[in-house]
C-alpha cells in the first residue's frame, strides 16, 4: 500500500496513516490477527485525502465532509483554488454495518516472516542469519521468531556486504552508530511525545521520520567525503 502511495506522496508513513484511521477518514478491514487490509478502495480514499491536504491545504474535518458526500453519492464541494483530486469510490457499508469485502481484495503491507522465509527472502545463510541476530543487528519484531520487512532489508544487505568479505561482526559499527542517532533523535523529539493526543503522536512520528532520513544523507556523505580524502 505504501510503495502504491510514496511515488506521489513520499512523506507518507505507517503512523500518517493509522492517524488518518483514527481520525475517521479510513476504515481499513481487520485480519483475525490484527493487522490492517487495505483494498484498492482505501488506497484511492488516501489518496484523496493526502492530495486534499497537500494541493489544497484543507483541514481534516473539511476532507471528512468531502468523503462523506462521495459515500452518500452526492458530488463533494468544489476544492479551493481550483484543480481536483480524484474521486474515490463510495464506501459501501452492508446491512450489518460492516465495509463490503470487496473493497478489500489486495491483502496490506505488514510484512511477517519466520526464520524459514527470511533465510530463503534474503537468500542468505541460517549461519549468517543467527551471526546478524547475535551481534544485534537484526531482532524480531512480530513476536518469536518472526520478522519484518526492515529484518529482510537488513539480511539482503548483510548477505551483499560477505560478498566483499565483510561479516556480521565487521557491522557492529553500524550498530552502535545507529544507535548513537537513535538516542540524539529522541532527544529531540521528546517534548512532542510528552504532549498527549493524537495530533502530537503524529507530529513526532513525522519530526522522527524527517531527522532520521537527514541523518541517512548526513552519514552517507560523510563516507563518501571520507573516501575521496
Amino acid at each position: 500500500m505504501l510503495a502504491r502511495l510514496r511515488p506521489e506522496f513520499p512523506d507518507v508513513t505507517i503512523s500518517k496513516i493509522r492517524f488518518l484511521e483514527a481520525e475517521g477518514l479510513i476504515e481499513p478491514q481487520r485480519a483475525p490477527s490484527g493487522y490492517r487490509k487495505f483494498g484498492h478502495e482505501d488506497v484511492e480514499r488516501l489518496r484523496f485525502v493526502l492530495t486534499a491536504q497537500r494541493d489544497h491545504y484543507l483541514p481534516l474535518r473539511v476532507i471528512k465532509d468531502h468523503l462523506d458526500a462521495i459515500d452518500q453519492g452526492l458530488p463533494p464541494p468544489a476544492l479551493p483554488g481550483g484543480g481536483h483530486a480524484s474521486t474515490p469510490p463510495p464506501r459501501i457499508v452492508g446491512e450489518d454495518g460492516q465495509l463490503a469485502p470487496s473493497a478489500f481484495q489486495q491483502s496490506g503491507s505488514d510484512l511477517r516472516l519466520n526464520r524459514a522465509e527470511l533465510i530463503e527472502a534474503a537468500d542468505i545463510k541460517a549461519e549468517l542469519l543467527e551471526q546478524l541476530e547475535s551481534y544485534g543487528l537484526i531482532t524480531p519484531r512480530h513476536g518469536r521468531d518472526h520478522f519484518d520487512e526492515d529484518a529482510l532489508e537488513i539480511a539482503r544487505i548483510a548477505g551483499e556486504l560477505a560478498g566483499f568479505g565483510l561479516e556480521p561482526r565487521h557491522l557492529r559499527a553500524f550498530r552502535t552508530a545507529a544507535d548513537r542517532e537513535v538516542g540524539l533523535i529522541e532527544q529531540v523529539v521528546a517534548p512532542l511525545i510528552r504532549q498527549r493526543g493524537l495530533d502530537s503522536r503524529a507530529r513526532a512520528e513525522e519530526r522522527t521520520r524527517e531527522l532520521a532520513a537527514l541523518s541517512v544523507r548526513l552519514h552517507a556523505l560523510l563516507v563518501k567525503s571520507g573516501l575521496h580524502r
